[in-house]
């Protein structure tokens, strides 16, 4: 007697409950308040502040914060709506895309030296706020493997969670354009308006166009890693202490 398919059960349909629900403003200003409150801190531990931290602990500190305070924007934006986290991007990879990622941060450092070159030469402008950076990793080995990891590790993972799983995730329904130029531009402007704005923009465009493309957000860590270890290892290989 043939069998009646018609009348086997079919998988239910995705539903609001189930699907991943792509990020929208809500959590983008959740997550860019978090961050801000979180920054802010910062004023209580420098020179401003009763703490007042000698330049080597200011600036592992310093480190540290940009990816705390992305991973506190991020879970506040994410804590927002429950969902999954792969509505973030923050999902499984392979091996390849993290090789991409690594390749195309290597193009991001070449590219946003260039930029800063670029403006410098053209404007005299170079004021650099990153110069707590240089004081962190030129304070001795242990200083120096800490500035590593803050920086070439924890603040990518913060800020590539916030930046690019929050915020461009959410501006990505309006498009590919708008998605990565907005969420690059947004990233940027955190940055504050000195000479690292453009390299934060440069950087940024690559980070969320590799995130766009592999559909995670790990191998725009990747690009974020790679461009900000070569801080510590000019500190390292050059004895550089940054600009005078």
């Amino acid at each position: 007697m043939p069998t009646d398919h018609s009348a086997a059960p079919r998988p239910p349909a995705p539903t609001a409950d189930t699907a991943p629900v792509r990020p929208g403003w809500p959590e983008i200003a959740v997550g860019l308040l978090a961050l801000t409150a979180t920054v802010a801190a910062l004023v209580f531990l420098g020179p401003l502040g009763p703490l007042d931290l000698d330049p080597v602990a200011y600036g592992l500190v310093v480190a540290a914060w940009s990816g705390v305070a992305g991973l506190v924007g991020f879970a506040a934006a994410a804590a927002l709506r429950v969902r999954s986290l792969s509505a973030f991007g923050v999902r499984r990879t392979t091996w390849r895309w993290m090789l991409a990622g690594a390749g195309w941060g290597v193009v991001a450092l070449v590219v946003k030296a260039a930029v800063v070159f670029a403006i410098t030469e053209l404007t005299g402008f170079d004021s650099d706020p990153q110069a707590v950076y240089y004081d962190a990793a030129g304070g001795g080995v242990p200083a120096l493997i800490l500035t590593v990891l803050f920086l070439a590790v924890l603040t990518p993972i913060g800020e590539e969670f916030l930046f690019r799983g929050v915020i461009t995730n959410a501006l990505l329904r309006y498009g590919p354009l708008v998605g990565v130029l907005g969420g690059s531009a947004v990233f940027a402007l955190f940055h504050g308006i000195n000479i690292i704005l453009p390299a934060a923009f440069v950087v940024s465009i690559i980070a969320a166009e590799v995130m766009r493309r592999s559909g995670s957000v790990w191998p725009a860590v990747a690009v974020h890693s790679v461009n900000n270890l070569a801080l510590p290892l000019l500190v390292l290989f050059t004895g550089f202490s940054g600009p005078a």
